[in-house]
């Protein structure tokens, strides 16, 4: 639940909730800041873009998000969803291009669905590596998928040389990634889908109140009966599918597999995340506040764009937001809680 009913103290909400509130009103008062800094901020299409850019950062931070209120981390989504991206092209491009000496224009010739399907059944394979040294040989989330992100990596930066892949693609190729409905893009649509369904399993399912037990307190959530190292195998095969997915559309809507695609991802995922208020020690949070973390560095990022602020300047600016963010939330939560 989202709020509480007392007798004496009447409607209250939780924290979660609290801090989703909390950092709403960050984010209207950015958006109000910036428009006077920035006075074309407001612009529909500002926010058209702003939402176009940030969709394959929501994707992939949803299951980052699901795997946080557990306890855990994946740092491997944006190199998956990179290996995937560079996967999807080769797979799908012709087996006998023109003459070239790197041989960047040829692969398996299969068709478009098959290719895409397939590279996102590679990551998840490596979302079942994640799974398997975490929950059987027990070895630190964050060492295994630091691992896998390496090996992710590595993958795509051979099968693309180092560069990308785009020569000989078919047309049918971006139909996912360039395609419109209303007006609006495809990849849009299917991030708003995967943020309804989301927040349907988080607050509504079993399987989403028992992420929130397993992050509070994963012995209780074991002798209570919950089956955690089911849990946990498929809270990584989701999140390795769904950054595998995300390196398809990508791929798809630049029409090209780049080994350099999704790069940072994993971090500014995870960065989006905290500042949305999800613990990293597990147990509370939400895809709401990842949302509302998303947006709050998205239209950060597009006011320092438009003032014109160097890239370097603008992580700083970022890294300064996030730890003052991090900051004001643990003082107010603290400060809430003692007076109950």
């Amino acid at each position: 639940m989202n709020a509480t009913l007392n007798k004496e103290k009447g409607f209250k909400l939780n924290n979660d909730a609290y801090i989703n509130f909390f950092m709403f009103v960050v984010l209207l008062a950015f958006i109000v800041i910036a428009s006077i800094v920035v006075p074309t901020f407001l612009s529909p299409n500002t926010f058209m873009n702003i939402l176009s850019q940030q969709s394959f950062l929501i994707i992939v931070g949803i299951s980052v998000t699901f795997l946080l209120l557990t306890g855990n981390f994946d740092l491997s989504v944006g190199a998956v969803a990179s290996c995937a991206a560079v996967l999807s092209v080769y797979f799908c491009q012709p087996v006998e291009g023109s003459a070239s000496e790197l041989g960047m224009n040829t692969g398996l010739g299969l068709p478009v669905p098959v290719a895409m399907i397939l590279a996102v059944g590679v990551c998840l394979g490596l979302g079942l590596v994640n799974a398997l040294f975490i929950v059987k040989y027990r070895i630190a989330s964050v060492i295994v998928t630091l691992g896998t992100m390496y090996i992710a990596r590595g993958i795509a930066r051979g099968v693309a040389q180092g560069a990308q892949r785009s020569l000989g693609l078919p047309e049918s190729f971006t139909e996912v990634g360039l395609a419109t409905v209303g007006g609006v893009g495809v990849p849009v649509i299917i991030m708003l889908v995967a943020f309804a369904i989301a927040l349907i399993v988080e607050k509504g399912t079993g399987f989403g109140r028992r992420m929130y037990h397993i992050g509070a307190n994963k012995v209780s959530a074991e002798i209570s009966g919950i089956k955690v190292n089911k849990q946990m195998v498929q809270l990584y095969v989701i999140s390795s599918v769904m950054a595998g997915a995300t390196g398809v559309i990508l791929a798809s809507k630049f029409k090209q597999g780049s080994s350099y695609a999704a790069d940072g991802f994993e971090f500014d995922a995870l960065a989006a995340t905290i500042l949305g208020g999800t613990s990293i020690r597990g147990g509370s949070g939400s895809v709401v506040g990842l949302m509302i973390g998303v947006f709050i560095f998205g239209s950060l990022s597009t006011t320092l764009n438009q003032l014109g602020l160097h890239p370097a300047t603008q992580m700083m600016v970022k890294g300064v937001v996030l730890v003052i963010a991090v900051v004001v939330q643990q003082f107010i939560i603290s400060r809430r809680n003692m007076r109950g």
